[in-house]
């Protein structure tokens, strides 16, 4: 475990005596975000001049997330939020009696309520239960048409074997849907693994909520398209003739069917430029130091996380299930400590502002408030 951290905590807001651990519900903002939005404002004010300057930091952003996650810029899009993504995604298939979605008992609401919202005329929803590494194969056969799976868990931090799923969907003809909300920003993310993919960009990215990345996969997918469109998905700027039907974007620019969010586009592009500046197998090895310590810490008073210890199978965050989380998370702020509760469980996460000194606060910290809450 390294006790600098990869980024110079000075560039965040993160106050004074702070330790700023919940980065699966919320990261500090870079300071530079200030920048970034009066550039936005200033840009918006400038007319027609400042409109096409705003489509450059879209296709900059397009850009930037394509190196990042090592896909063709082409194939990135935007949404608001990852759940409007799959939901776009979930209307655009010709669903079939008898088909069925694999996902995890535990997976994100945004992933699943999709899916599971029209039950009516979708598919059959399987549930994969257990704690096995690859409980998902059992919720998988032949009418399996999408898994769909969180990269790394927001309720206790475990961490899929997407090669495996890769191979499992493959198996079946099946569609893989990622959601890499949970690892974009410290883990390497290879996105060519899934036919779609997406992500919210206000956690380890370090932009902000408004603004969601959405991946097609167009080697995998070359005949996909949505069944709902606007004006900034259709293939041409000039005024339409309806008289001709409508035709489409031929780049995952169709998954944003009104105005992208600017602002946050704007947020995000500083973002990737500041998290380019750092090797991210750096930043996953400083975090995974520090969340195998913190594991290791608590192990040994007896309190057994529910995230895998194994770095291979956990992402950046360790959780511990009680049912007192939310009142221990207020007390772990009364001491400077800034967790994540909800759900059942007490949630610390960590980015590249975090040290070795978090940890040991948290392992400090931690422990009795949990006895002292029965």
């Amino acid at each position: 475990m390294t006790t600098t951290p990869v980024f110079d905590p000075t560039l965040f807001h993160i106050a004074e005596g702070i330790a700023h651990v919940c980065a699966g519900g919320e990261t500090a903002p870079l300071r530079a975000h200030a920048t970034a939005f009066s550039q936005y404002l200033a840009d918006k004010g400038d007319g027609a001049r400042g409109r096409i300057r705003q489509e450059a930091m879209v296709e900059r952003a397009r850009g930037g997330i394509a190196a990042m996650w090592r896909v063709p810029a082409r194939d990135i899009g935007f949404v608001s939020s990852v759940a409007e993504g799959i939901s776009l995604l979930v209307e655009s298939l010709d669903w079939h009696e008898g088909d069925s979605i694999a996902v995890d008992l535990n997976e994100y609401p945004s992933v699943v309520a999709p899916f599971a919202a029209g039950l009516r005329n979708y598919p059959t929803l399987r549930l994969a239960q257990g704690k096995g590494p690859d409980r998902i194969a059992a919720a998988v056969d032949r009418s399996t048409r999408v898994i769909a799976v969180s990269y790394v868990s927001y309720l206790n931090g475990e961490r899929v074997d997407l090669p495996a799923l890769r191979r499992l969907a493959d198996s079946v003809g099946a569609l893989l849907v990622v959601d890499f909300t949970q690892a974009s920003g410290y883990l390497p993310i290879e996105a060519s693994v899934a036919d779609f993919a997406f992500c919210a960009t206000y956690k380890w990215m370090l932009g902000i909520t408004g603004t969601a990345i959405a991946y097609w996969n167009s080697t995998r997918q070359p005949s996909w398209a949505p069944t709902t469109a606007g004006w900034y998905s259709i293939a041409s700027g000039a005024r339409p003739d309806w008289r001709a039907g409508v035709a489409l974007r031929s780049d995952a620019g169709v998954f944003t069917r009104g105005n992208p969010s600017h602002a946050g586009i704007y947020v995000l592009c500083g973002a990737l430029d500041f998290l380019a500046r750092h090797d991210m197998a750096a930043v996953q090895a400083h975090v995974q130091g520090m969340t195998t310590a913190l594991h290791d810490r608590f192990t040994g008073v007896g309190i057994q996380p529910s995230t895998p210890r194994d770095p291979a199978r956990h992402g950046a965050s360790i959780c511990v299930d009680t049912p007192h989380n939310n009142t221990i998370v207020e007390a772990m702020q009364a001491q400077g400590i800034l967790a994540w509760g909800g759900r059942g469980r007490v949630r610390f996460s960590f980015h590249g502002y975090n040290s070795a000194e978090d940890v040991e606060r948290i392992a400090a910290a931690f422990p009795p408030l949990l006895i002292g809450a029965g």
